[in-house]
């Protein structure tokens, strides 16, 4: 699998995390790979054979274009062959407002957007290798579309206090930082991303803990739970499976043997932040 991060232009930095690039040789058989909930919605891009989503136990096929918004468990696709990724990153008070959408909490979501006007170039030129040139394409549309939006420089305050403390910090200190009463932040982060300010937070929170443990699969959970401002290790541990559906120790247990069958097609995508 490879994968490359692209940052924004200072103009998008209020309201994309990055562009990203992701490329995996599924094989000629059919393969599930899951997407684990992190505090960010992507904007996707997918070229290459047909990709599925389980939809009451039946695989609905997704168009080229779909918007992978917050997940509050993981989601299972599957593909074959090569599979390619263009994405947009945002954050989740914004992308609502930069699609010109009207917000929701809908994981998947599928929709008719100007924005799929991009995918013939697109996907030319990711058959081509022209990787950068693809990335610079879909940050130009942005550009324009960024400029002709007032984004809200209360939730963009709030966000950034967010992000800072990795999720752990209250929703007063939060409204406190974004200038603004609780209630009012609540509604307008409400209405602009469809979930409040402790469902992104603790997505935040439970991002920080899997990448950790992604990377470092022997830390011990009742320090990481004190250092991420978990009550305690069994606070952690709820949370986790909360999100996850498997326990720390599980997860940890995952990451351990990726490293050792690195060849196995069943994978957890999800980027670093």
């Amino acid at each position: 699998m490879y994968h490359q991060e692209f940052p924004p232009p200072e103009a998008l930095r209020d309201t994309i995390r990055c562009f990203w690039y992701n490329s995996r040789d599924f094989g000629e058989q059919p393969s599930d790979f899951e997407v684990m909930p992190d505090g960010y919605a992507e904007i996707i891009f997918h070229f290459g054979n047909p990709c599925y989503i389980a939809v009451n136990g039946q695989p609905q096929s997704l168009p080229p274009l779909f918007m992978m918004g917050l997940l509050n468990q993981p989601v299972i696709l599957t593909t074959s062959g090569r599979f390619e990724i263009i994405a947009v990153r945002c954050y989740p008070w914004t992308v609502f407002d930069l699609l010109g959408l009207t917000s929701g909490n809908d994981s998947v979501r599928i929709f008719e957007h100007p924005v799929a006007g991009l995918y013939p170039v697109l996907n030319t030129l990711v058959a081509s290798g022209k990787i950068a040139e693809a990335i610079t394409h879909v940050q130009e549309y942005f550009l324009q579309a960024r400029s002709q939006v007032a984004m809200d420089s209360m939730l963009f305050r709030a966000g950034v206090a967010m992000r800072k403390a990795n999720g752990a910090m209250p929703v007063s200190e939060v409204a406190a930082a974004a200038h603004a009463t609780m209630r009012t932040l609540e509604r307008r982060f409400r209405k602009s991303s469809g979930y409040t300010v402790k469902d992104v937070s603790g997505l935040m929170r439970f991002e920080q803990v899997r990448n950790h443990l992604w990377l470092h699969p022997d830390t011990r959970l009742a320090g990481l739970a004190h250092e991420l401002g978990y009550t305690d290790q069994a606070h952690l541990s709820r949370e986790f499976k909360r999100y996850s559906g498997t326990t720390p120790a599980a997860f940890a247990r995952k990451a351990r043997k990726s490293r050792l069958h690195t060849s196995n097609n069943n994978f957890v995508a999800f980027i670093q932040a």
